[in-house]
Order: C-alpha cells, then sequence, then structure tokens
C-alpha cells in the first residue's frame, strides 16, 4: 500500500509540473512584446557572432576609392569617410558593444547580489554599504563614468569596470529591499533560533527570494550598457577608434552628417532596436515572473 501511494504522489508532482510548465509557457506566449524583444535580442546575437559569415568585408579594411559610398548591392549600409563597410562594422560593432552590454549586466548582478544580501541582514555593514552606494548615486551616471574612465584609461575592459561602478548601486538597493521582506518572515526567525548560520540563510533561503527582480533589473541595465558606452565611445572617452563599436560608428557618422546620412541612420537604428527589444524583454519578464500577474487563465 506505501509503494501505490508514493507512486501516486509522484505521479501528482509529476503532473503539476507539467501543468505549471504548460501555464508558464502560455503566459509567455501571452505576452506579445516579450516575444518579439526575445526574437530581436536572439537575431542580433546571431547576427553579431555570424558576423564573419555574412558580410565578406573586414570591418577594420579601408577602401580610398569607396569612401562616402551610398547604400547599394555591394554596401548595404554604405560605406565611411574611410572607404570601411558600415554593415560590416555595424555587425561588428554588436559584438563589442552588446558584450560590453552583457558583460557589465553581468557583473553588477553579481556585485549587487552581495552587496545588496550582506547589507540587508547585517545592519552594521548597512550603514557602511548604503552609504557608499548613495554617494555614487548622488552623481550622473554618464558623468561618473567619464571620470572613471579618464582616470582608468580608454580601452574595453576599463569600460566594463567603469561601468560596472556606476551601476551596482542601484542593483544593491534593490537586492536590499527584496532581501529585506524575506528576513522578516517567520521562517527566517525560526532558523536563526535554531541556531543556522548568517551565511546559511543568506545563500540557501533569502538569496533564491531576490532572483527574480535581480534577473529583471540585469535585463535592463544590458540596455542602458549599451547606451552609455555607446555615448562614451561618441564622446571620446570609451572604447579607441578604430574598434567598430557603435558609439565610435556614430561619432564617425557625425563628422559627415550632411554628406553621409547613411553613416548615422543604420548604426543608429540598430542600437535603438537592440535598446527597445531588451526593455520589452524586461517588461516581459517582469510581468512572468511576477506571482500577482495572470494574464493567462488557466
Amino acid at each position: 500500500m506505501d509503494a501505490i501511494e508514493n507512486m501516486n504522489q509522484q505521479t501528482v508532482k509529476v503532473h503539476m509540473k507539467k501543468q505549471h510548465r504548460s501555464l508558464m509557457m502560455r503566459r509567455l506566449l501571452a505576452n506579445k512584446s516579450m516575444v518579439f524583444g526575445s526574437i530581436i535580442v536572439l537575431i542580433l546575437v546571431i547576427a553579431a557572432i555570424a558576423a564573419p559569415y555574412i558580410t565578406k568585408y573586414d570591418p577594420y579594411e579601408m577602401t580610398v576609392a569607396d569612401r562616402l559610398k551610398a547604400p547599394d548591392t555591394n554596401h548595404w549600409f554604405g560605406t565611411d569617410n574611410f572607404g570601411r563597410d558600415i554593415f560590416s562594422r555595424t555587425l561588428y560593432g554588436a559584438q563589442v558593444s552588446m558584450g560590453v552590454g552583457f558583460a557589465v549586466a553581468l557583473a553588477t548582478s553579481a556585485m549587487g547580489l552581495v552587496i545588496g544580501l550582506y547589507a540587508s541582514y547585517y545592519r552594521f555593514l548597512d550603514n557602511i554599504l548604503m552609504r557608499i552606494c548613495d554617494g555614487l548615486m548622488a552623481f550622473p551616471g554618464i558623468l561618473l563614468s567619464i571620470a572613471l574612465m579618464a582616470a582608468l584609461g580608454a580601452n574595453v575592459t576599463n569600460v566594463i569596470i567603469a561601468l560596472s561602478i556606476v551601476f551596482t548601486p542601484a542593483v544593491a538597493r534593490a537586492v536590499r529591499s527584496s532581501a529585506i521582506v524575506v528576513r522578516e518572515q517567520t521562517y527566517i526567525e525560526a532558523m536563526k533560533a535554531q541556531g543556522a548560520s548568517g551565511s546559511r540563510i543568506l545563500w540557501m533561503h533569502i538569496a533564491p527570494n531576490t532572483l527574480s527582480p535581480l534577473i529583471v533589473q540585469s535585463t535592463f541595465i544590458f540596455a542602458e550598457a549599451i547606451i552609455v558606452e555607446a555615448s562614451l565611445s561618441f564622446l571620446g572617452t570609451g572604447i579607441p577608434a578604430p574598434s567598430p563599436s557603435w558609439g565610435n560608428i556614430l561619432y564617425d557618422g557625425k563628422l559627415v552628417i550632411m554628406k553621409a546620412w547613411w553613416m548615422t541612420v543604420f548604426p543608429g537604428l540598430t542600437m535603438v532596436l537592440s535598446v527597445l527589444s531588451l526593455n520589452l524583454f524586461g517588461d516581459g519578464l517582469r510581468d512572468l515572473l511576477d506571482p500577482h500577474t495572470q494574464n493567462v487563465k488557466k
């Protein structure tokens, strides 16, 4: 009888898991913004990775005879003032700009999670860490980024470090807010009374409950990091030329915008599309992970 009862319980658990996955899939498909954003992000990522196979031109190759050529069948996005293919530079620029955005989102999520968790649990650390975060957040993000780049020097690694420093305080505050709510739950107090260590409580019980808002926050950081990186490169304090980042391409296009509109229009539209799709994906992910949102009837 016990064996039959265990089999029945396992069958019920499997059935409930299937129902949960089915519900999540229906909610996902019903969220049009998330589906659209996911498709565009996926296309951009695939295009960036497959850039060497999609375009036949080297993004650094200069052909003086082809400088400032309008879009045609050979150069889909035209050429720049050095005769370089804009389509090729835009695709390779996606590797640089989106790579920086992803690295910054990953770094800020990791650092923000650690800072936010420990600040929420240990009150003596809370005052120290949050005052540091407040000080960093008091400066406009772009100005702080420029100052850090001036101190660190212009290269890809330093851009990632600078942007991670700029965006980590906001992530840490979001994690701290979520963790404080969990910390006040009765079962956390019971675990403290039983002698569970602070690290165990933080990482085994509080941290998993902060992952949903953290994942959503990281998608917006991803998009914002792309914009700030492009702004830094456009201002000459980010990734140095001739690296084909979107900011560098836009800076080159600014110099001849009246003669060659395609140098700014196509890379600019690609960047706008990537940021928009990431924001749509983040909005959809927030709705999907929100337990209070039920967009699809069971």
